[in-house]
């Protein structure tokens, strides 16, 4: 299992913890997770920076919805760059489609030169291109470091092979890192399939508030209306626990 490397979805400070003392090599930083992920407050992200072993991707996407962004919000992705560079965020995670749903290269181009030197990852906008082999290629051509993919399935269980063909195709020239519901009863199944080293998963588990009074009928969010008293946090345990049952697919 020594050269798996494991990248944990976060959205809390106690998230990046949790992720390095279960093992985990870094952190997907994020914020708004019942959306797929949106960027993280700056404050967050410079505390995270004090958290030492672990490194740290830092997710930059505006908005939930879809990945075809406009003038406006691409200055606000390329200003959240510029600022996290200075705070010393290891790794950029972000992606950009056209209305035909295939990579918007000048986007992602635009947003790679100002991320640079850092790594930067194509995030699951790629699970939504209608020829995966294609958006590899041009995420090659590109200079991308890697991409984030379940393989255009719903999980990368379920799209393991599909994750496998793009790491032949790859040729080590990109990183395919399969990710999206991998869990402890099929991560060693997706190790096995697809040949990845890299892999991406979420390890949380719902943590109780600590309010003691607690308004009954106030909903701070959408019409989804999620409990205002309830969360779901990282769990160490969680993370140790996938990562071990992943190892038992190693090569």
């Amino acid at each position: 299992m020594s050269d798996l490397r494991f990248e944990v979805c976060v959205d809390s400070i106690r998230g990046i913890v949790a992720a390095r003392d279960g093992g985990a090599a870094r952190v997907e930083l994020c914020a708004g997770l019942i959306e797929g992920g949106t960027t993280p407050s700056l404050g967050t992200v410079l505390v995270a920076r004090e958290i030492q072993n672990i490194g740290v991707h830092m997710m930059i996407r505006p908005r939930g919805g879809d990945f075809l962004y406009g003038v406006e919000e691409l200055v606000a992705m390329e200003t959240d760059i510029a600022t996290a560079k200075s705070a010393g965020v290891d790794g950029f995670v972000f992606g950009a489609l056209d209305p035909d749903g295939k990579i918007d290269a000048k986007v992602t181009k635009r947003l790679t030169e100002r991320a640079r030197p850092a790594s930067v990852t194509f995030h699951r906008a790629f699970d939504m291109v209608p020829d995966a082999m294609e958006a590899l290629k041009t995420l090659i051509d590109l200079g991308v470091d890697r991409v984030l993919t379940s393989g255009l399935a719903p999980t990368a269980f379920e799209g393991a092979e599909t994750i496998a063909e793009l790491v032949k195709a790859a040729c080590d020239r990109i990183i395919v890192m399969p990710g999206g519901g991998i869990t402890e009863r099929n991560a060693a199944r997706v190790v096995s399939i697809t040949g990845a080293r890299e892999f991406h998963f979420a390890a949380l588990k719902p943590v109780p508030s600590g309010m003691r009074y607690r308004s009954p009928d106030m909903y701070m969010g959408g019409e989804l209306r999620p409990p205002e008293y309830d969360r779901l946090d990282t769990q160490l345990q969680s993370v140790a626990t996938i990562i071990g049952a992943a190892g038992k697919g190693g090569r």
